[in-house]
């Protein structure tokens, strides 16, 4: 019998080392009576690096939402430490969840949406029991357009990322690249991200998964533990 040997992240470390940890470096050390703004904007961008080579190695497993995360992290690095113009910061913000929605959203025009990959499968849903009741009512094709506006939907919670992460950027960071407000300023796009656009996603996101189980309860007449694998 094969084991999934790929662990678990632990969302508290997440929020520490990709959030809190680089903000409060970002924030309190990069005067130059502290570690200066070069030193601290490499040093606190070095932890969400570490942290996610870290997790890459020991689940041994690519994960492209990482990568792009990582490739992000290091694009705001380069920009502080090249002093760009910090609308490129604003474009690199947009651009990455902008990537995720668009590849989310054609993705509905193949076989395989993210959305039925995701949760359309027989590690979480009993799909045989599912589509053998969806057959018997009828309701193969309503549910496969229930999964197509899912799938849309989904995308747009991207979007709206990529929406608020521009607006963001262009609100709080206003101080010139490889300056210590600069740094500053960055820590504090990280802080107010979380609360303002990774929390408000993850509620569109979890209101997406609740609408397909309603669809499937209602489609199918099955309860949450037939749906469900449940041992």
């Amino acid at each position: 019998m094969s084991q999934n040997n790929s662990k678990k992240s632990n969302p508290l470390f997440e929020v520490i080392f990709n959030v809190l940890i680089p903000s409060f470096i970002l924030m309190k050390f990069s005067g130059d009576e502290h570690l200066g703004a070069v030193m601290a904007l490499v040093i606190g961008l070095a932890f969400p690096v570490v942290y996610g080579g870290y997790e890459l190695i020991r689940n041994k497993k690519f994960n492209f939402i990482a990568a792009l995360g990582f490739i992000s992290v290091l694009l705001t690095g380069g920009i502080g430490l090249l002093e760009l113009d910090t609308r490129w910061l604003a474009f690199k913000e947009a651009l990455i969840p902008g990537l995720i929605g668009t590849a989310i959203y054609v993705s509905t025009f193949t076989r395989y949406p993210v959305v039925k990959k995701v949760l359309f499968n027989d590690t979480v849903l009993n799909l045989a029991l599912i589509k053998e009741r969806l057959q018997q009512s009828g309701n193969e094709e309503a549910f496969e357009k229930c999964l197509t506006r899912s799938n849309y939907l989904f995308a747009t919670t991207f979007f709206f990322s990529s929406a608020m992460n521009y607006f963001l950027t262009t609100w709080i960071v206003t101080s010139p690249a490889g300056t210590a407000a600069f740094n500053e300023e960055v820590g504090k796009l990280a802080l107010y991200s979380y609360p303002a656009i990774a929390i408000p996603s993850m509620i569109m996101m979890m209101a997406i998964f609740y609408y397909v189980w309603k669809k499937i309860s209602s489609m199918t007449s099955l309860s949450a533990e037939e749906v469900f694998h449940t041992s």
